[in-house]
């Protein structure tokens, strides 16, 4: 039986104690460390590379959101389970653009944990309580935004407040490339690439790159998909 390990990471001592107990009921898993903060937890998913990392969303330091993106882009081979006290749609999506494998409420049944990390070991995605492929997850990513999308998109092209550069780059970032891949796709500085994001955020009003992708995409200014890419 191959052993599963685990990273979790709470800063609420008696909630993090019961879910490391209930996984170390589990066979094939195993808790290699927990972590109370954001930065802790990132260098512990860099040194000891677990399966899966159980994250709160709002942790000291660096949240479970801004974790994640720093996973993915990095490409690290752990897989992120996001957890959090406030469920709702828009934080699962921040969720799923940020990078994670599954996203679910506290508030959840102590045997419904294993299953979903035993999913997301598989390669599956976990969200709003359903089990996803990849492909499966943008769609219903893109059916949870096509009503905000609606509500905010003018007949003809809607209104942004983003350069034609600033929005290359925009959608880029919305694909999942990284500062230094896009500086390589659009032919620019990496310099030039932050400061490019930098501006795009500040025209956003939003904190990071996972904010400022959801903000577009529910304004119809970008989709997370391109709709003749086949690929799974």
């Amino acid at each position: 039986m191959k052993q599963i390990t685990l990273l979790v990471v709470d800063d609420h001592p008696i909630f993090r104690q019961g879910v490391v107990e209930t996984l170390s009921m589990e066979p094939d898993m195993h808790v290699v460390a927990q972590a109370t903060d954001g930065v802790e937890a990132l260098e512990l998913v860099k040194n000891l590379k677990p399966t899966v990392a159980i994250l709160d969303v709002s942790i000291p330091g660096m949240n479970g959101q801004q974790i994640t993106h720093h996973v993915t882009q990095e490409r690290m081979p752990t897989r992120v389970l996001l957890m959090t006290g406030y469920d709702d749609v828009e934080q699962a999506i921040h969720a799923a653009i940020a990078g994670a494998a599954g996203f679910c409420s506290k508030d959840l049944e102590p045997q419904s944990l294993p299953r979903m990390i035993r999913d997301i070991v598989d390669g599956k995605y976990v969200f709003d309580k359903k089990v996803f492929t990849k492909r499966e997850l943008e769609i219903w990513i893109d059916e949870q935004m096509e009503g905000a999308r609606r509500s905010y998109s003018e007949p003809g092209s809607p209104f942004h407040p983003l350069s034609e550069r600033e929005m290359e780059v925009l959608d880029c970032v919305v694909h999942g490339k990284s500062n230094k891949e896009i500086a390589s796709l659009l032919g620019i500085s990496h310099q030039t690439v932050k400061n490019h994001v930098t501006a795009i955020l500040r025209k956003f009003g939003v904190e990071d790159r996972t904010q400022a992708v959801v903000f577009a995409l529910k304004r119809g200014w970008v989709k997370l998909r391109d709709s003749d890419d086949q690929s799974n």
